[in-house]
This record gives C-alpha cells, structure tokens and sequence, in this order.
C-alpha cells in the first residue's frame, strides 16, 4: 500500500517547481491558475523573488501547495495519479495539498484558501509576542507535560509531534523559552527556536481559527478520492463536514505527524511518496516507519525513476 504526502512551512526555496513546469504543461498550468486564483504573479516570487519575502506565511503557504501540486499533476501526466495512492496526508499546509491532490478541494479554492490562512495565522499575534521550539531528544509526552508545568500564566504547547525524537512547542515568547529551558533540563539533546514570526498550532491562534471557519464554509468539499489522514486525529476521514471541521481544528491544535504515519504503517502502507518541495517529511518518516520505502517526488527526474 502506499500513502501520498505533502509537505508544509519551511520547505520552501527559490526556484522551486521551475524545472517540472519546464518540463510538464500540466505543472505550469498549476502555478498558472494558482497566479490567476490570487490575481497575482505568484510563481514570479516563487522562481525569482526574495526568499525573505516567499517565507512570509501569507506566500510560503499557497507557494507550497503550488509546487506540490505541480508535482502531483507532472505524476498524473504519466499516469500515476491519485488511484496510485491508499492514503493521503499533508503537514500542516500541506493537509489542504492532500485535499487538492485527492479532488476534494478545487485548486482555485485552495489556493486562495491558504492565502487567507496565512494572513490570518499571521495577523493573529503581534509579531514578537510568539515564538516556537524544537526540541530534539525527548519524546511527546515528556515535552507536553514540561510545556503545562512551565507555561505559568502565559501559552505554551506541543504544536507537531513530528517524529519520536522531534516535538515543536508553540506560544509566548517567554513561556516558549522557559519551557525549552525546562526541557534541556531534563534531558533534551537540543531546543532551537525557530525562525517564524507567529505561534502556529496553539490557542493562540484561534482568532484565526475563526477566520478559516467562515471562509471554509463557504467553499465547497466533495468527499476526497483516498482517504486523508487528518492532522489533528491522526486517523482516517472522508466525510467533506468532517474534514471541514478538522481544517478549522487544525489551526490551534496539534499536527500528530508521528501518529498519523504509525497508523498508516499499521494499516499496511509501505512506501510514502513526499509529493513537492524538500525531503523533510521523509527523514521524519524514516525514523517512525523504518521498514518503509520513502521517495521523493520534487522533479522530472525523480518521476522518471518511478517509472522506471
């Protein structure tokens, strides 16, 4: 069995996707109408802009999705699209590329969708009040409950429980690094903060919850072709009201990575195919389902060598 994956935040580079829309007309109509959906030259900052200005939430995020997507139609091309897949799943941003690949969101709709998501996940804390922590060694449990012990009056949480040794912790500035601090206490190889500008996946980010709330019920969501493996239940959902609500969920609550490829492991997946931008989901992966195959779908090449 094999599962399609997509990458979120972070992942992003300057010139990204060029190549496969060079390549495959089917990419480059992607990032055409994802220019069109936003109504502008989006794909201008993703090949040639300023990687400061793509890394802003409010690009990175339908950037992101536009690449991978480009990489899934440039797959369809050669006739390994979505019925190639038992599952789909996506890190954080990357949910709403599953949804995309899998027919259950238009890319029109997803696109702009993401662009608000950005803004709102943005403008929900005043830059430099959050912050964000990885923190390497420990596992989620450990990590989850050092962050309630430390947060005092302020915010902190797991955000992503990416892999059994990576867990990022999200909130106030100051209860961030007191519970980082907290953390190498107690035995943390490392706890780096990250270079974002807002404390995505917490409570923090509800006024933004709320925003995609209203914008999500007024898109429409067919049932996706395979289901998705959501990030917030780390289990299987094709019910479009279902996935609707686990959408808004998401913004505050916690990405279970690692639960999600465990489960998908256990139900018999074998190979993950990390469908656009970076190989970071597939280092993840090789150290939840070691016994996996992992590929990476960023390019022509990569795609010729799974046809072959």
């Amino acid at each position: 069995m094999r599962a399609f994956v997509f990458p979120g935040q972070g992942a992003q580079t300057i010139g990204m996707g060029r190549e496969l829309a060079q390549t495959y007309p089917a990419a480059r109509d992607v990032f055409d109408q994802v220019d069109e959906a936003l109504g502008e030259k989006l794909s201008d900052l993703i090949w040639d802009g300023d990687i400061d200005t793509l890394t802003l939430t409010r690009n990175a995020q339908p950037a992101l999705m536009a690449t991978s997507m480009a990489a899934f139609r440039a797959l369809e091309a050669e006739g390994l699209g979505i019925h190639h897949a038992n599952f789909v799943a996506g890190h954080s941003l990357g949910e709403y590329s599953a949804l995309c690949a899998a027919g259950a969101l238009t890319l029109e709709d997803t696109a702009r969708l993401l662009r608000l998501r950005g803004q709102a996940m943005q403008e929900a804390v005043p830059v430099g009040q959050g912050a964000m922590a990885a923190i390497l060694g420990l596992d989620f449990e450990t990590v989850d409950r050092i962050a309630r012990e430390t947060a005092g009056d302020e915010v902190v949480q797991a955000a992503n429980d990416n892999d059994p040794a990576q867990v990022v912790i999200s909130g106030h500035k100051g209860a961030v690094e007191r519970a980082a601090e907290a953390m190498k206490q107690a035995g943390a190889k490392r706890a780096l903060m990250l270079p974002v500008s807002a404390p995505f996946h917490s409570v923090l980010m509800q006024p933004a919850a709320a925003v995609m709330a209203d914008a999500l019920a007024g898109v429409e969501i067919q049932p996706p072709a395979v289901p998705l493996i959501a990030n917030v239940r780390a289990e299987a959902v094709i019910e479009p009201g279902a996935i609707r609500r686990l959408l808004v969920e998401q913004i505050t609550g916690t990405v279970r990575w690692r639960e999600s490829i465990a489960n998908l492991a256990e139900a018999g997946v074998t190979e993950f195919w990390e469908i656009g931008a970076g190989k970071a989901l597939s280092g993840m992966i090789k150290r939840i389902a070691r016994d996996a195959t992992v590929r990476n779908v960023g390019a022509s090449a990569d795609i010729a060598a799974l046809k072959g």
